[in-house]
């Protein structure tokens, strides 16, 4: 019965779930430094993100390693690289471009997902770019120094 009673005590302890004041007064680190840990890559992202951000017992291992190592004297860089691959790197999302080849030298991207007023701007502004080299490249246009 005994043997029950703790791993329900460690498994509620496990499902805990923090605010950052609540993680910050757990561990004794200001919620100012846990937000900069978790942007430098030290402390994993937060379980739940937004206003409602929730942090769960594994921010606080985290932290307590972190705490650890720095009363052995370790930076926060060299932390950062003993730590490795343990937090994976958050990529950032793809984004998808259109290019366009306005003269045979010149190439503009242009980022996807315009709006149709904004595509039919840029659209415009690219064949006025183009009409404009083309008539550089037949020696109608002089540059002026």
């Amino acid at each position: 019965m005994l043997h029950w009673l703790r791993m329900t005590r460690r498994q509620h302890a496990e499902d805990t779930e923090y605010t950052l004041a609540e993680l910050a007064e757990q561990s004794g680190i200001p919620g100012r430094t846990i937000r900069y840990y978790i942007a430098r890559g030290l402390l994993s992202e937060p379980a739940r993100r937004g206003r409602g951000a929730c942090y769960t017992a594994e921010h606080l291992k985290q932290l307590e390693g972190i705490r650890r190592l720095q009363d052995k004297g370790l930076t926060l860089a060299e932390i950062e690289r003993k730590s490795g691959g343990t937090i994976p790197a958050k990529l950032a999302e793809p984004v998808a471009w259109w290019q366009y080849a306005v003269a045979d030298d010149v190439v503009v991207q242009v980022r996807s997902g315009l709006s149709p007023w904004r595509a039919r701007q840029v659209n415009a502004a690219l064949q006025k770019l183009a009409a404009e080299l083309q008539a550089g490249n037949n020696g109608q246009r002089k540059e002026q120094y």
